[in-house]
């Protein structure tokens, strides 16, 4: 029989690691990320410091900046508040995108039809209410095949992202047209927007309260502490006497409700009106700010910060150094990749065979 040759390289679980040294492979990721970044300026053309430069002060030079990065980290926040209970489930809901835009159909709805017999305050609580049911029930629906027939919960989450993206162009062409063939639902009334403070619209108050929220429920909670025993073995909680498909679906339930909210804030904070895009992608950008996060809702706030000052940034970088938008892309991506790259060499380690048989030796 031929001895089995051990692999090259391999990879090994560590064991905790310090916090100094946890944060220092943390800080090298970010600095890899800012010399690959330059390398690609450089290949372009263009001084690194310069669009470094460009990218602080295009999302952090002025107050008109700054309110609109804070925009963009809005939703990027509650989106992640919204999936990390589920994640720490170990239910991998992909579907957030869907659940946004079914929030924000629902409050949408109520801006353009009863906008009139409401007063203002009470139309936006309305809204909001409605926003949260119907991302809820979104959400529910995959919950319930889940524990029922135990059907895989990440391309039924993913396939409804699609479902109400076709139900919202369908509303853009058809009963909430404004002007016949425009293919655009009407700007909301001025009743329907949500109110402005300190020059942002007040969602960035309701995302701060839901992290605060979210915190004390996924960590003090008896329901916080069912998710977190599902997270670590379904056959544990049972042994234990929970009764895991109510949790599934009531976890679901309150992950899509706050993503029908985000829904709700953006169409009426941000955009004033219903379209097919009105999610943008945070749905899925989210589950990165979550993963880098730990699912720490605390530490969400300042990663959806760092994300949205690369995004408004990045804009900013195309305007005035004429940089390809592909190439803003580009960058965050880099640093998205390094930043969730550094997170496999805090949990894993690679022995090469040489260094492995010297141990074995030892």
């Amino acid at each position: 029989m031929h001895e089995q040759k051990t692999p090259f390289i391999r990879l090994a679980k560590r064991d905790a690691m310090p916090g100094g040294q946890v944060w220092c492979i943390r800080a090298l990721s970010f600095v890899a990320a800012l010399l690959l970044g330059a390398a690609i300026f450089l290949v372009l053309g263009r001084n690194p410091f310069a669009a470094y430069a460009t990218i602080v002060s295009g999302a952090l030079g002025k107050p008109t900046a700054i309110r609109q990065t804070v925009r963009v980290a809005i939703p990027l926040l509650g989106t992640a508040l919204a999936i990390a209970p589920c994640f720490k489930m170990r239910f991998w809901n992909i579907g957030a995108e869907g659940q946004i835009t079914a929030g924000a159909v629902a409050a949408s709805y109520f801006a353009l039809f009863w906008c009139d017999a409401l007063p203002g305050p009470l139309l936006i609580l309305v809204m909001a209410a409605a926003g949260a049911a119907a991302g809820g029930l979104w959400a529910l629906i995959p919950a319930f095949f889940k524990a029922r027939w135990g059907t895989n919960e990440t391309l039924f989450t993913l396939m409804m992202n699609y479902i109400i993206i076709g139900v919202v162009k369908w509303l853009q062409g058809g009963p909430w047209e404004g002007r016949p063939g425009s293919q655009i639902i009407p700007q909301f009334d001025q009743k329907a927007v949500l109110p402005k403070v300190l020059g942002v619209h007040c969602g960035w108050i309701i995302v701060l309260a839901l992290t605060v929220f979210m915190f004390v429920y996924m960590r003090y909670t008896k329901h916080g502490y069912e998710i977190s025993v599902i997270g670590e073995s379904e056959n544990t909680a049972r042994y234990a006497g929970m009764n895991v498909g109510r949790v599934i679906m009531r976890t679901m339930f309150l992950s899509g409700a706050i993503s029908g909210i985000v829904g709700f804030m953006v169409a009426s904070g941000a955009n004033n009106t219903l379209y097919d895009g009105v999610a943008a992608g945070v749905g899925f950008t989210a589950i990165t700010v979550a993963w880098l996060a730990q699912l720490n809702p605390f530490a969400m706030v300042g990663i959806s910060g760092l994300l949205a000052v690369l995004e408004k940034g990045a804009d900013t970088l195309h305007t005035r150094m004429s940089v390809p938008a592909s190439i803003s892309d580009i960058i965050t991506g880099i640093f998205l990749f390094c930043m969730l790259g550094c997170e496999f060499f805090i949990n894993y380690k690679l022995i090469f065979r040489g260094r492995h048989e010297e141990v074995s030796k030892a």
